[in-house]
Formats: structure tokens, C-alpha cells, sequence
């Protein structure tokens, strides 16, 4: 009698094992043994996350996870590492990343003869006439310049030498300025009588002749004659090699971390193609888009194309983006006094202001975002005149969040003025110690230690700061950028750049998490860990709250997870 008892109670506790198990509140993955950083919240003796259909659904200790544990359930076990929300890429261009992947890519080469040397190889692997495109070249990050320059830029000659049948455009890490060898130059039509446009450059010798470089709106001579070749081939084949571009950044971007993107501008036929991608399924990065065309373009159609949380919240254009300025590496930037080293002149206005004010009307009128490319101090100042004219004008719109993309050189009088305004000061933290060996050549001492990437001036005032990279100008891997957000400090040659503007250690991943998800109004479903929002997280080889300066370097992504399913795994 009593054998039979215990195989009765045997059969029982079998079948509410089993009943148990298929339960409709298990878990689609668990994450244990972790150490959380859940960025806007702490959570006592927790150390294991429940997922479910995508979303978080609970954060709790180990125990508590076996009432959500079924027979299917994944479970990851983090051994102890370092679990926070996924990265945010705040500031980049997705499938220029991807194209800057599968092209000719300088963003590390140290010298004109190694660049000289890769587009000689690739001319001899392409049949003539076949643009040879790249980019990431900066001169200024080179470790010697050839003697016939100007301004640092080599001469064009031995770029045409190796390539005299294939026209060449490789353009600057920035995107502000393009090198074209002759053959380029021909089919644009260019000699001595070739006017500068209004807001760029031809760089010229003593003699009035091109050097090669066409600075900020003056690509635009080149660019167009490679749009009429492009427009020569198959769209079928142009097409594939966009999606190419755009599966190769997505990768690049799980690989290290990021999971999600905002994609500072893109253009009409690109976001279709990606809500599209979002409809179907096939987005593992999650993507929020500006539309970005001259205003002629986006007149009466602008609107017709915001889109909110399409795909499972994986795309969304609810933003537009425009430019006031270049980039300073270029002598684009445009400030209110002369360049150090270039006496006289004072950068570029390349979008007239009308223009981006007409815009600025377009977005209120849409309830969309603006978001307005400034580096310079002087086309900062003139974005805030114009963001604080209108919000003047629509005192009935709030919390707009409109932006300014780099930010990168304010005057100090004008740092409140973001608070004051709720402006998103859009930085790259990777850019300051990118360009910090040529920023004081550039602005002096005294603009570069009050102005330049002013994070601890722009954060003691209150301001939300989104962090990035602006990929493909920087490597898109967040790791370096917030290494460099929170030391100011130079991977290479140990330079540190006015220090006392650092972030903190928790500032910075705010900045890369929550910010940049409130700079894009996403903070409601993503952007931290807590019970309601999307599984998006990477697991770290560092605790990047306590490990040494010198070991955030050696961080490793473990695991990329997007939508509760893993994407990468190292």
C-alpha cells in the first residue's frame, strides 16, 4: 500500500512537472548569473532576466526564475560578467557604414603612399572606366604628409598615375571633403575657369590649378558625374549592392554591441527599402531614420514618409535632418572667428539658412523632429536662433526634442541656451579624442579648452547628451567611444584633451542607453532593463563601472541580443 502511495504521489508531482513546464508564462530565454546594470533602476540581490516574446518580464535573483522556467526555455548563463542595455548608436549613417566595409576603406591607413598603393591594386582589378570609390582618409592623422601640399593635402599625381583609365572619389573620413584624381576631374569637366560653389572649395596651388581635393559643397561637382554613371547601370545590381551595404553594417554593428542605429539622414528611396526590410522581418538592428533631401525635395512629400514603430518597433522616420556647416578637419566647420591656421578664413555655410529655416517649418509642421548638422561655434549659434524663433512662434508645442548633430565647438554663452530650449546635443564622444591632435592648430587654445566637446559644461547644465560614433567617420564600436567619452584620452599616444570636461562612468552609459533612446523618444520601450521593454542586451567581458580605465579597452562583446533572440555570440 505504501509503494503504491509514493508511485501515485510520483505520477502526480511527474504530470505538474510536466504541466509546469508548458506553462504559458515561460520564459523564451533566461539570463543568469549575471551582473545587471539596468542603467535607470537597481534591483537588490537580482542577477537573472526573464524573457518573453521579445520583451523583459521580470529581473529578479536566481530562485525566483524557476516560476518561469518551462521545457523550452534558452538559458544563458553570464558567468558572473557585466549585463546592461544594448548600445544605441546615436549618430551614423547605416548603409554608408556598410558601403565604407565593402569599398576601399582608410580609416586607419597612416600615410598618402599607403592609400596610393591600395587604389593602384583595386585599378588593376577593374576594368577601365569603372569608378574605384573610398573612403576614411584624413591627413591630419597621418604619420607624414609628402612635401607637395597644401594645407596637408597631397597633390593629385601619383593618385593618377596608378589609376589613369578608372575615375577615382575617395572622400574624407568626414564626408566633407573628396579627393578625384585627373581621370575625375576630366569627366567632371574641371580646369583653372571652374568656379568655387557657394559654400565649398577647389583646392588649388599657386598656379590656380586643382590639387584634387573638393572641399565640402564643391563634392558636389564630382558627386554628380558618378550619380550619372551609377544611373548607367543595372538597377537590379545597384540595388543588390545597397542591400549588401546594409546587411554588412548590420552585422558590424551586432558584432560589437549595437542594437540599435540612428541613421542620421537618409534619402526617400532608402527609407523605403527599410521599412520595408522592418514589414518583412529581416531587421535584427533596430533603426531609427531622418529623412534627408535639399528642401526642394522635401516640400509636400516630407511628411508622407514618418513612420513610428513599424516592424516590432524596428523602424521608425520621425525626423528630418539638414546642415549648417562642414567639419573642421576639412576647414569646413563654420565659426564665428578665423581659423589658427588659416588666417582670414572662417569656414563654410553649406546649406542657406532660409533654407534650413523652411525646413525647420516642414518638421513643426509635421510633428517631427528637426535634427541640424553644427560643428562650429558659429553654426551652432545660428541653429539655436533659429530653433528658438520658432518654438517662440508654437509656444503650444512641448517637449520637441529637436537636435544638434556633433555640437562639436560651442561659445560658452550659448550652453545654456540648450537647457533652456530641451535641445539634444547629438556628440560623438570617439570624435574628441579622434581629432584632438589638430583641434588646438585649429581653434587655438582658448576655444579648444572652453568650447571643444564641452560634455561636463553641457551635462552640469542639465543637458541630454546622445552618444555615437558618426560611423563610418569613426569605427562604429561603442566601447571606443565611450573609453573616450570618459577619459578624453588617446588610444595610441596616450594625449589627453582637457580632461576636466570627462564624463562620469554612469553619464556615459546613460548617454549611450537611455539618452539616446530619449533623444529619439524611444525611452518608453527601450534604453534600460526593466520588466515591459525590449530584450535588447549585450553581455561584457568588463564591468564598465568599475574596471580600470586601461581594461574598458579590453572589453569583449559576449553576446548581442535583439527581440529576445541572440544575434551575436563571441
Amino acid at each position: 500500500m505504501c509503494n503504491k502511495l509514493i508511485l501515485k504521489y510520483f505520477i502526480f508531482g511527474l504530470v505538474f512537472i510536466l504541466l509546469a513546464s508548458c506553462k504559458d508564462d515561460a520564459a523564451d530565454m533566461i539570463i543568469k548569473n549575471a551582473n545587471i546594470y539596468a542603467v535607470d533602476s537597481t534591483y537588490t540581490n537580482a542577477n537573472s532576466i526573464a524573457i518573453k516574446d521579445g520583451l523583459i518580464v521580470h529581473i529578479g535573483s536566481e530562485g525566483e526564475m524557476t516560476s518561469y522556467t518551462g521545457k523550452n526555455t534558452e538559458t544563458i548563463d553570464a558567468g558572473g560578467n557585466f549585463v546592461m542595455p544594448g548600445f544605441i548608436e546615436g549618430h551614423g549613417h547605416y548603409s554608408g557604414l556598410g558601403y565604407s566595409l565593402i569599398n576601399l576603406n582608410f580609416l586607419t591607413s597612416k600615410s598618402w603612399e599607403e592609400i596610393v598603393s591600395a587604389v593602384g591594386k583595386k585599378a588593376k582589378e577593374s576594368k577601365p572606366g569603372e569608378w574605384i570609390i573610398g573612403r576614411g582618409w584624413h591627413q591630419e592623422k597621418w604619420d607624414s604628409i609628402p612635401k607637395q601640399n597644401m594645407y596637408n593635402y597631397p597633390y593629385h599625381y601619383t593618385l593618377s598615375e596608378v589609376s589613369p583609365d578608372n575615375p577615382v572619389l575617395l572622400y574624407h573620413a568626414s564626408g566633407h571633403s573628396v579627393y578625384a584624381n585627373q581621370k575625375a576631374m576630366e569627366l567632371a569637366g574641371v580646369n583653372r575657369e571652374t568656379p568655387n560653389p557657394v559654400g565649398g572649395e577647389i583646392v588649388r596651388n599657386d598656379q590656380g590649378e586643382a590639387i584634387g581635393v573638393f572641399e565640402e559643397r564643391a563634392m558636389g561637382i564630382l558627386s554628380s558625374k558618378y550619380r550619372e554613371y551609377q544611373a548607367s547601370l543595372d538597377k537590379a545590381k545597384l540595388d543588390s549592392i545597397w542591400y549588401q551595404a546594409v546587411f554588412t553594417a548590420e552585422e558590424e554593428c551586432l558584432k560589437k554591441g549595437v542594437t540599435s542605429f540612428q541613421d542620421a539622414g537618409s534619402s526617400f528611396e532608402e527609407l523605403d527599402k527599410y521599412e520595408k526590410l522592418a514589414i518583412d522581418g529581416k531587421m535584427k538592428v533596430r533603426l531609427w531614420a531622418m529623412a534627408r533631401h535639399p528642401v526642394k525635395v522635401l516640400d509636400g512629400k516630407v511628411a508622407n514618409y514618418k513612420r513610428v514603430n513599424v516592424g516590432n518597433n524596428f523602424y521608425t522616420c520621425n525626423a528630418i535632418k539638414s546642415e549648417v556647416d562642414g567639419a573642421l578637419g576639412a576647414f569646413g566647420a563654420w565659426l564665428l572667428d578665423s581659423y589658427a591656421d588659416k588666417p582670414g578664413f572662417k569656414g563654410q555655410n553649406t546649406t542657406d539658412i532660409y533654407d534650413v529655416k523652411k525646413i525647420a517649418d516642414m518638421a513643426m509642421a509635421a510633428d517631427m523632429q528637426f535634427c541640424v548638422h553644427a560643428i562650429g561655434d558659429r553654426a551652432n549659434r545660428v541653429v539655436l536662433d533659429i530653433y528658438e524663433g520658432l518654438m517662440g512662434q508654437h509656444p503650444d508645442k512641448k517637449d520637441l526634442r529637436w537636435r544638434i548633430e556633433h555640437a562639436q565647438h560651442l561659445n560658452p554663452d550659448d550652453i545654456p541656451r540648450f537647457k533652456k530650449n530641451g535641445i539634444i546635443a547629438s556628440m560623438q564622444g570617439i570624435h574628441c579624442t579622434s581629432d584632438a591632435p589638430f583641434v588646438v592648430k585649429r581653434l587655438g587654445t582658448e576655444r579648444a579648452k572652453y568650447g571643444a566637446y564641452p560634455w561636463r559644461s553641457l551635462l552640469d547644465k542639465g543637458v541630454v547628451i546622445a552618444n555615437g560614433t558618426d560611423a563610418p567617420v569613426e569605427d562604429v564600436d561603442p566601447i571606443k567611444s565611450f573609453y573616450a567619452s570618459v577619459t578624453r584620452k588617446r588610444e595610441d599616444s596616450g594625449l589627453v584633451f582637457f580632461a576636466e570636461q570627462c564624463m562620469t562612468r554612469a553619464e556615459a552609459i546613460y548617454s549611450y542607453t537611455l539618452g539616446n533612446a530619449f533623444a529619439a523618444f524611444e525611452e518608453k520601450f527601450k534604453g534600460s532593463l526593466r520588466p515591459g521593454k525590449v530584450a535588447d542586451i549585450v553581455i561584457l567581458s568588463q564591468d564598465l563601472m568599475k574596471c580600470t580605465d586601461d581594461d574598458i579597452l579590453k572589453t569583449k562583446i559576449l553576446y548581442t541580443i535583439t527581440d529576445g533572440k541572440v544575434r551575436h555570440k563571441l
